[in-house]
């Protein structure tokens, strides 16, 4: 078993493709229209176009916006991105407009930072030890 796609909510899927893609690198894999509005839209890294797909799904529903809130509201990472050096991609980010709320923080054998990705999540970047 292994995991194939995981998703995000947000606000606007062509703001979050442009952030995803032209802000943090991703690639866009799937972009399939659902119904009236709404897209299968799904991101990868370019270093493993075959690998985990993000979908970047509509956070229409009530609960999905209750959820995502909630964990915005107590500071809490929806997602986890693994870099190979969480300060040079802290500054990096930071340098393109990035709003991080917080700033690389060593944990132990982690280190890790968290931005807000502009499409109601807070997203957690980190680097583990190799």
């Amino acid at each position: 078993m292994k995991i194939h796609l995981t998703s995000v909510f947000v606000d606007d899927q062509a703001k979050a493709l442009s952030f995803y893609t032209e802000v943090l690198g991703f690639v866009k894999k799937y972009d399939v229209p659902v119904g009236e509005q709404d897209r299968w839209l799904t991101v990868v890294s370019p270093e493993e176009p075959g690998g985990t797909e993000l979908l970047l799904e509509p956070a229409g529903h009530p609960a999905a916006r209750t959820y995502r809130d909630a964990l915005v509201q107590d500071g809490i990472p929806l997602a986890q991105f693994a870099v190979d050096d969480v300060q040079a991609e802290y500054e990096r980010l930071r340098d393109l407009g990035v709003r991080f709320v917080q700033e690389p923080l060593e944990m132990g054998p982690v280190t890790t930072a968290v931005f807000d990705d502009t499409c109601g999540n807070l997203i957690q970047i980190a680097t583990q030890p190799q």
